[in-house]
């Protein structure tokens, strides 16, 4: 029997034939073999409930298929809650069926969370991935998303939560991430209210306020880029803009539910409200920030209301 840590791997799918099997492959795939599979469906009507179950068959013993009570569409906030209530791992990975995971993924960071044991969770940087389409316009597409911060460093709470509100885009790929389940199981899980959007942002909000945090310098996964994904056809509308405020309130409930008073944080959660309550100002203050005159930039900078 190998000493390794258990690994439980949380795959969650809603229609997804086109991917799903690359994502099982991937993890599959993996250099660390100490790993379970739960393949966790949302109410699929396609080929990918299919795909699913005949992987947990064929593999039963690494392989498990879950769906919830009368094959509802319940959202990715409870279907992950649903793995995360089944897992067996003494760590926790998660990973969407239209990604992939380069194959050290569950190596690198299994041995970060062995060798540093108060941290809660490693992530690293994710590449956006569009040349998997094959189209030569999307060859040179892809890129690697900027962590924000310095690498290989331990960040203790709330350092990152503040950076996150300040840098939407340095918010770590669902993907990328490794867990301990005493963690996960700490902060609650994921919110169900977040079905689709935010969802990612309010589970890494509560952990960022939990506990230390490592941010890895290596690019484990790859966040692949098509019209059809949940952020993808919302990332433009309204729907969006909604969403997020909907996120800062949730924060900002929650903050003084737990008597989280840190000054930079709350600072930052105000001024990122004030930008979505007031979005033809916040528009100016987002030029502001990228050179527009020192006055305005100051005023922007100093929100009031």
């Amino acid at each position: 029997m190998s000493n390794k840590p258990l690994v439980s791997v949380i795959v969650i799918f809603f229609n997804a034939e086109k991917f799903i099997q690359e994502a099982i492959e991937s993890v599959f795939a993996q250099t660390y073999d100490a790993w379970e599979l739960l393949l966790v469906d949302d109410g699929s009507t396609d080929e990918s409930l299919a795909i699913a179950q005949r992987c947990a068959k064929q593999y039963s013993g690494k392989v498990r298929y879950l769906g919830h009570a009368g094959q509802q569409n319940r959202g990715m906030s409870a279907s992950r809650n649903l793995g995360i209530a089944n897992a067996n791992g003494e760590y926790i990975a998660f990973l969407d069926a239209d990604d992939v995971w380069l194959p050290h993924k569950l190596e690198q960071q299994v041995a970060v969370l062995e060798s540093q044991p108060e941290t809660a969770m490693v992530y690293g940087s994710t590449q956006w991935w569009y040349s998997w389409s094959g189209r030569p316009e999307d060859l040179q597409r892809d890129y690697i998303h900027e962590l924000g911060v310095q690498p290989n460093t331990l960040l203790r709470p709330p350092t990152l939560l503040a950076r996150f509100l300040r840098t939407e885009g340095i918010s770590p790929c669902t993907c990328s991430v490794l867990m301990r389940r005493k963690a996960v199981e700490q902060v609650g899980g994921f919110e169900e209210i977040f079905r689709g959007l935010y969802e990612d942002q309010a589970f890494f909000a509560k952990v960022c306020l939990s506990a230390p945090v490592f941010v890895s310098s290596e690019c484990s996964s790859r966040y692949r880029q098509h019209p059809n994904s949940n952020c993808s056809t919302t990332q433009e509308t309204t729907q969006y803009a909604a969403a997020r405020l909907a996120f800062l309130r949730w924060l900002a409930d929650y903050l003084s539910k737990h008597g989280v008073n840190n000054g930079a944080l709350r600072k930052a959660l105000r001024r990122e409200m004030w930008s979505y309550r007031h979005p033809s100002l916040g528009r100016i203050y987002q030029l502001a920030r990228s050179g527009l005159p020192g006055k305005v930039w100051r005023w922007a900078s100093n929100p009031v209301g």
